[in-house]
């Protein structure tokens, strides 16, 4: 029997055919423009990528104004000799005094040893949510103080310091790394101030004010680890992590010691110990000594604000440097804060004299912007000469690790005089511009550099795959 091929015609025209038919279910819809709808996913990676950056800065922000403003409010309170009998008669607070201090800056001197394996086991994220948590254990520990309340929660946040900062500055250059390939799709001191009267405050401040005071910095210390658990993203794909950790932990726990055979890295070691040496600095030999000294004990808050807006606001504006050449921000930063240790060299304060008030407060935020050009400069260095993202815990537990020592010696140098300080930080300057300049030299005669290998990770199979 013959087919009517007036029917077959009749199928062909009106698209009932087989294949027609598939067209119509799995084809392009003829709305549907496939660049513009690649675009707009990528569009939504990037913006992903600043929301994780802005969180984490904002977490990291309020775990470090916490951190500070509550030993800042321990230095006034503890003090006071009439705060003291009142309350703590029976406890030999100034020796506790000196062993918190002692364990937030010795404990750090042992983190080269353990910090890589933090972050390698709990990855990047959680490494610096679980930092947080120490922060925010620290101030919960300050509505009870004792002895054992107080050291060992000093201890505890002394060994979190260099986890959370190298895991801090891993993640932001991850969250760089990942902002450009989405672009690019197509192609403190101890606790008495000798020389001062020994009574500051007005009257004693009742424990109800304390415990609101202390409250509203654990809720701001909560309020950091929640940014970190809910608005931070990972900064590695699950099967990357798993890469990461499979290397062995024997070969985690040696590539610190082995990247240090990199002359780059070792060129940047006395950056790496100025960059301690100055955050300390300010906050311990200038706010005190010079700052306390002219405008008194109760100015101290204000003093460092001004310090951190200005190098929040700068750190902000830094990125505007980054059309210039990467050695323009670290030596503009250097400069000026030669230019300030030198007047500092140069000049002793009056006490109580508030028209030096100006001065001062011109030298903090001078002193901040210098420390924005110098913390991004170095970030930004460490980022460009190290792309492998394997490699990048490696490299910011080594510039953490090298700022906690330079924290411990500014810890140990308490006893100099201010003269004696300044030299030591004038040399180190000095040395880390020099040092800094031979290793850019280095590298424009394309010296090759030695870079130990990453091991091969090593996946157990087990099972039905």
């Amino acid at each position: 029997m013959e087919k009517d091929p007036g029917c077959c015609q009749d199928a062909a025209k009106t698209g009932l055919g087989p294949e027609a038919q598939l067209d119509d279910v799995v084809g392009a819809h003829p709305d549907y423009n496939e660049e513009e709808e690649e675009q707009k996913y990528f569009r939504r990676k990037r913006l992903g990528v600043l929301k994780n950056v802005l969180a984490a800065s904002l977490a990291a922000m309020l775990t470090y104004g916490v951190y500070l403003g509550l030993l800042q409010m321990q230095l006034i309170l503890h003090y006071d000799e009439t705060y003291r009998e009142v309350k703590y008669s029976n406890m030999e607070l100034e020796d506790i005094d000196r062993k918190v201090l002692m364990g937030i800056n010795v404990t750090p001197v042992a983190a080269l040893l353990y910090t890589p394996v933090l972050i390698r086991f709990f990855g990047t994220k959680w490494t610096m949510f679980l930092a947080v948590g120490v922060y925010a254990l620290f101030v919960s520990s300050n509505y009870w103080e004792r002895y054992f309340t107080l050291v060992p929660s000093a201890v505890a946040i002394g060994a979190a310091i260099v986890p959370l900062w190298a895991s801090l500055g891993n993640y932001i250059t991850r969250m760089a790394q990942k902002y450009h390939e989405d672009a690019h799709y197509s192609t403190l001191s101890h606790g008495t101030l000798p020389g001062f009267n020994t009574t500051v405050l007005c009257s004693l401040p009742r424990s109800a004010s304390l415990i609101m005071v202390e409250s509203v910095l654990m809720a701001a210390a909560f309020l950091a680890m929640l940014l970190v658990l809910l608005l931070c993203g990972a900064a590695y794909r699950p099967t990357e992590e798993i890469d990461l950790r499979s290397i062995g932990w024997g070969n985690i726990f040696q590539l610190p010691f082995k990247h240090m055979r990199d002359y780059r890295l070792r060129h940047l070691l006395p950056l790496f110990v100025y960059s301690g040496f100055e955050v300390l600095f300010v906050c311990t030999g200038f706010a005190l000594n010079y700052g306390v000294c002219a405008l008194g004990l109760e100015k101290l808050a204000y003093l460092l604000m001004a310090y951190g807006f200005s190098a929040s606001a700068c750190s902000a504006l830094a990125l505007c440097t980054l059309r210039l050449r990467r050695h323009s921000p670290l030596l503009a930063g250097a400069l000026l804060h030669a230019a300030i240790l030198v007047t500092l060299f140069c000049w002793a304060p009056e006490p109580r004299r508030t028209e030096q008030a100006p001065l001062l407060y011109a030298i903090a935020a001078l002193w901040g912007a210098g420390s924005a050009l110098n913390k991004t400069g170095v970030s930004v260095l460490l980022g460009m000469l190290y792309e492998d993202k394997e490699r990048q815990d490696f490299v910011f537990t080594i510039y953490h690790w090298w700022q906690a020592l330079a924290i411990f010696t500014v810890y140990l140098w308490e006893g100099l005089p201010m003269k004696a300080k300044l030299s030591i930080m004038l040399l180190a300057l000095g040395l880390a511009a020099g040092s800094y300049g031979w290793m850019e030299r280095r590298l424009a005669r394309h010296l090759a550099y030695r870079l130990p290998r990453i091991p091969r990770p090593r996946h157990r199979v087990s099972g039905y795959r």
